[in-house]
């Protein structure tokens, strides 16, 4: 492999070093994010990748860094750029569980549960007091990538007009719909 890299000009080096290095840190996010979802075979096979890339590229720059700082920057660059790649990448991927936990008056609440029953989404309401009007809270868990949409539509409907809490869940049993 080095000897490879010392046909190609140094600064080709340093490009490949910079686009192997943001594949391995968008591996390592998009990694990461799995374990802590329980996904732990897909993340075991990211991490095989991850670590050939992660050697490949340290196998190169180990030896000329103190000679090659340019090469050093490109890897930081590299480094840098492929978490911000990781995290937008499973933004868009969404993985994940969401739970939705909406607070709405009597009006909004007969809004969102119909529109819930007629998009075959289960819900929990249940009956509360705000600091000035009784209040109701409508629980519901749903696919991550699907709780945005969802959400808009209730807000839309809504006209704001409803207090959200938005979390992720990392375990859940029973209830309608998949079981987990």
């Amino acid at each position: 492999m080095s000897e490879f890299l010392a046909s190609i000009p140094p600064v080709a080096v340093c490009f490949i070093v910079c686009a192997a290095k943001i594949i391995e840190i968008t591996i390592q996010s998009l990694k990461t994010c799995m374990m802590v979802k329980g996904q732990r075979l897909k993340a075991a096979g990211l991490g095989l990748v991850e670590c050939a890339i992660w050697g490949l590229v340290i196998s190169t720059i180990i030896g000329t860094l103190g000679d090659n700082l340019f090469l050093l920057a490109f890897y930081c660059v590299g480094y840098a750029t492929g978490l911000f790649f990781g995290s937008t990448l499973e933004n868009k991927i969404a993985l994940g569980t969401s739970s939705l936990q909406l607070i709405a008056n009597d009006e909004n609440t007969k809004k969102i549960t119909e529109y819930l029953q007629e998009n075959s989404r289960g819900y929990t309401v249940v009956d509360g007091y705000g600091s000035t009007d009784k209040m109701n809270m409508i629980l519901i868990i749903l696919p991550r990538r699907e709780a945005l949409p969802v959400l808009k539509e209730i807000r839309n409907m809504c006209h704001n007009n409803v207090f959200v809490v938005a979390s992720e869940v990392s375990k859940y049993a029973g209830g309608y719909g998949t079981m987990k």
